[in-house]
């Protein structure tokens, strides 16, 4: 499998160039949807062009009824300036592929063409979720979904139910090493919520404080008790993380201001531990601000939740894996990781499973290489005829009966 993946390797590098020369932010990314269309074109596939979205869902039917598998690639880049130096780098200023979705969606049309040319083989339909919006709460899966991404029409070839009853996720990492397969059953990926607290107090001058209400100090006083709140109130074998990423008040520096404000995000693997620390942030904020007098707002946006990895399907992972990458490159995760995917969604309404594919060249140390979201992070091309073969036998596995 994996020597014929790289029949389609050449042609999955050069789109993962144009699409990192050319990156896109959010839920409209219509040069990388034309570039996809472009390169999907001739292939026996059934494409739906998404509404809200530049979302593309492509549906391969086998020769005979089965039922369909997903496969999922993003497509949207993150805001950042690119500092890696590579002839593909970005063209765009401030907005860079520093996550791997560029790779993400090349992997996911070499599998495409890989498995338009095994169509005979397939009992059953493959269904191909090119997705825009992952990054930064646009929560574009979950537009998708409300599009009717799952409601399928019957197969074709004799009019029977084919419904989706396995997804898979491909997600490129450069903390491992270029081929190295990594997942677990389970908790794999936090839940990630927004956290913003304003503080209002009564302005004044700096010389005054108390004729005023500062604040400052208490937005300070409330970015602490957080930390403790966390360290004291949630069990470490359920963990969660309050993290504190802004805080802005005041204009100048002999000024008290009116109001402060706290920015930060919270992340959970566990429904329990994320209303947990939902509902000790409320406490914790309007606590501290009514023992000195002041008033808060507390404002929380639910972002993606926990990405939990069905256990047959995670076991279907590792064991293609070996047979694809070898025992010896195939990683089971001790612990889930907090960051955060919208991949989540799909797993909520289908079994499935999201794996990590190591993309750091041999000959480098992986645990000194930049990490995604970094602006100086680079994913190795090596890694993407793996993916290819990955995504094909996925599907093989499953409909190849």
């Amino acid at each position: 499998m994996l020597d014929d993946a790289q029949g389609f390797a050449a042609d999955a590098i050069a789109l993962r160039h144009e699409l990192h020369r050319w990156p896109e932010l959010g839920l409209q990314t219509p040069h990388t949807r034309d570039a996809v269309l472009a390169a999907l074109e001739g292939l026996p596939l059934d494409l739906t062009l998404h509404r809200t979205t530049s979302g593309v869902a492509a549906l391969l039917t086998g020769d005979r009824p089965g039922p369909t598998v997903l496969l999922r690639g993003d497509m949207d880049a993150l805001s950042l300036q690119e500092s890696t130096g590579e002839d593909c780098a970005s063209r765009i200023d401030g907005v860079m592929h520093a996550c791997g979705h560029d790779g993400h969606t090349a992997m996911l049309v070499g599998a495409a063409r890989m498995l338009a040319e095994r169509k005979g083989e397939l009992a059953g339909r493959v269904l191909f979720m090119f997705q825009p919006g992952e990054e930064t709460g646009h929560a574009g899966a979950l537009h998708m979904l409300d599009e009717g991404l799952l409601d399928l029409p019957p197969h074709a070839a004799d009019g029977s139910p084919s419904a989706v009853e396995h997804a898979y996720a491909i997600h490129l990492t450069p903390n491992a090493p270029t081929g190295v397969v990594i997942s677990r059953a389970g908790p794999l990926l936090a839940s990630s919520d927004s956290l913003t607290i304003v503080v209002t107090g009564r302005g004044g001058h700096a010389s005054q404080p108390h004729a005023a209400l500062d604040p400052i100090p208490v937005a300070c006083e409330i970015v602490q008790a957080l930390q403790t709140m966390v360290t004291r109130s949630i069990d470490v074998f359920d963990p969660g993380i309050v993290t504190i990423g802004r805080i802005a008040a005041g204009t100048t520096n002999n000024v008290i201001p009116e109001t402060a404000v706290i920015e930060g995000t919270m992340r959970a693997i566990s429904a329990r531990t994320r209303q947990r620390l939902q509902d000790g942030a409320r406490r914790v904020a309007e606590g501290i601000a009514s023992a000195h007098g002041a008033s808060v707002e507390v404002i929380m946006g639910d972002g993606d939740g926990v990405t939990v990895n069905d256990a047959a399907a995670c076991e279907t992972v590792l064991s293609v894996a070996a047979a694809v990458v070898g025992a010896d490159m195939t990683v089971r995760l001790a612990t889930p990781t907090m960051g955060a995917e919208d991949f989540s969604y799909i797993v909520d309404r289908v079994p499935g499973a999201m794996l990590f594919l190591g993309c750091t060249p041999h000959d480098r140390d992986y645990t000194k290489a930049a990490s995604n979201h970094s602006n100086t992070v680079v994913h190795d091309d090596a890694a993407l005829p793996i993916g290819i073969a990955m995504h094909t036998s996925l599907a093989l596995h499953h409909l190849s009966r």
